[in-house]
């Protein structure tokens, strides 16, 4: 689980391509302070597993399912991508829960800058205009953001200096793709209340749904 507050830009040292899986060298500083074998570790936006490391890189594995969903295939050696660890239990909570599950690909079709703003219009593919929500949360390469605007399946952002300055997406230009992740609350609720509208629908809203489901 993550916060969706990037730690630090960590820089591509080598990628490996073997048919459809990757394996990735990702220099790094402060992710590097208390890794180990196993951690999970967000790269823009997608949960890996480091395989092993070293005092300045470590390695994560992609499997085929991500390298199909995500845009890490895209990416070359010297590319930077937005690093985080695991959220600590005991640490504030800066952004909004975060799974590092890419729903979908996104792509960058209007950058404009307003002021100390940037204005970021995304379009995206997947029929997932139901979960986003005006001022509602969404992760664009691991980066906890606010949905300003959101119509048929293009969704705006707004990126703050302080944003832009630590992260890819102030480097990333029109046309370029970004992983995205929709808000975890609202695919659950989305989730829940259409299977029990089937239900109903179906006749089968039955006592044994409501207990298995927490009303009883």
């Amino acid at each position: 689980m993550f916060t969706g507050i990037v730690e630090e830009l960590g820089t591509l040292k080598s990628v490996k391509h073997v048919g459809n899986t990757l394996q990735l060298s990702i220099a790094a500083k402060k992710v590097l302070e208390d890794i180990g074998q196993g951690d999970s570790i967000s790269v823009n936006g997608v949960c890996l597993t480091v395989t092993r490391f070293s005092k300045e890189d470590f390695f994560v594995d992609v499997m085929p399912e991500t390298f199909h969903s995500t845009s890490l295939h895209e990416l070359t050696k010297g590319s930077h991508v937005n690093l985080e660890r695991a959220m600590s239990a005991n640490g504030r909570f800066g952004g909004h829960f975060v799974t590092g599950h890419v729903d979908t690909v996104g792509e960058i079709i209007q950058k404009e800058y307003k002021e100390n703003a940037i204005y970021v219009k995304i379009a995206f593919t997947k029929n997932d205009r139901h979960v986003l929500l005006h001022k509602g949360s969404i992760t664009v390469d691991g980066v906890s953001l606010t949905v300003f605007g959101v119509e048929d399946e293009v969704v705006t952002i707004s990126i703050i200096p302080h944003t832009a300055k630590e992260t890819v997406l102030s480097i990333k230009e029109v046309g370029e793709k970004v992983n995205l992740e929709f808000d975890m609350l609202g695919k659950y609720v989305y989730t829940f209340l259409r299977t029990q509208r089937e239900g109903h629908e179906q006749g089968q809203l039955s006592v044994e749904f409501l207990q298995d489901n927490g009303f009883l």
